[in-house]
């Protein structure tokens, strides 16, 4: 069968949604074909949830349509192809997790094994434990082991490691991993940028209900165009740094000088012209965080001029259009 011919995994068109005053979404369109692993980016309001919502048809669109796997979202939920761990998910009180993984595999058609969910989630030394003696991260990777039940195809996770320590995230994306080395559909929100970036084949940003880019982590990265050039300076005679050319910013940290600018190369030839004290000079692109401050505030002065980079397909080369 050719690619063309497989429905996508996930199809928002012209999603849009308010609650009251409050434009929440607006146009949202987005297609993640099958086997993707996507990165919702955006501060709290941006649209995130709302939008996660609508895709789980937990809440309805005031326009646009969403299909998963070319059939509505409630029919490939009730159907067992979509599991989701959403930051709201209340667990029952009182049962042990192996209790509550077993009455929720019973409300599916083809679960998973518990002992299965148990060991995909990482979750068997706890398998006992009551869910109101479970901690913060151990009640989430418990969440995640629930999305597991019914073996989904695609799998949406709304800030899956808030409240996971470092070792428990690791050990979480290490599961991760092995789900979609499987050939699954992973959409996930999150308010960590190195995550999205580590993890994630495509990183979709949201500001003011809207998507304002869509693409690999290095092609959004590329969107904001500085860099950085990190140089020792004799700290008594720094006039002139912020002259230099291709430099638009100037920060100093001690006797080290960062200077955020726009042609690397011309910067460094000035610098070398002017301070025969310049040493240990380094050079850095714009990372994750850089690119996402300068997309969700146009104000900043780095803001691309035409942040609009949504997409329905990711092109082979990485670019955005």
């Amino acid at each position: 069968m050719n690619n063309s011919d497989i429905a996508p995994a996930v199809r928002l068109s012209g999603l849009d949604k308010s609650f009251g005053a409050v434009h929440a979404v607006r146009g949202v369109d987005l297609t993640v074909r099958p086997g993707e692993v996507v990165a919702f980016l955006g501060h709290n309001g941006a649209g995130k949830s709302t939008t996660i919502d609508m895709l789980l048809g937990l809440t309805t669109p005031d326009r646009g349509t969403v299909h998963l796997f070319g059939t509505d979202a409630r029919a490939a939920v009730v159907g067992g192809r979509v599991g989701a761990m959403l930051q709201s998910g209340a667990l029952l009180p009182d049962v042990t997790v192996r209790q509550l993984l077993t009455t929720f595999a019973a409300l599916h058609r083809s679960p998973l094994s518990v002992g299965e969910t148990l060991e995909r989630a990482g979750i068997t030394d706890i398998a006992a434990t009551k869910t109101t003696a479970l901690s913060g991260g151990q009640a989430q990777r418990v969440r995640f082991a629930l999305a597991l039940v019914p073996d989904p195809d695609l799998l949406v996770l709304d800030e899956p490691t808030v409240a996971m320590d470092v070792e428990i995230r690791r050990a979480f994306w290490a599961s991760m991993r092995e789900y979609s080395a499987a050939g699954r559909t992973v959409l996930f929100a999150t308010h960590y940028l190195e995550e999205a970036d580590d993890f994630a084949d495509r990183v979709v940003v949201l500001a003011e209900g809207r998507v304002v880019a869509d693409g690999t982590g290095a092609s959004i990265k590329a969107l904001v165009g500085h860099r950085t050039v990190t140089v020792t300076l004799d700290p008594r005679d720094t006039d002139g740094l912020d002259s230099l050319p291709g430099v638009t910013a100037v920060d100093r940290r001690g006797d080290t000088y960062l200077l955020r600018c726009t042609d690397s190369d011309l910067t460094i030839r000035a610098l070398l012209a002017a301070r025969a004290d310049a040493r240990e000079i380094s050079i850095t692109s714009a990372n994750l965080e850089d690119a996402f401050l300068a997309l969700t505030d146009p104000h900043r002065a780095d803001a691309p001029t035409s942040p609009q980079t949504s997409r329905t397909d990711t092109p082979k080369n990485g670019a955005l259009r």
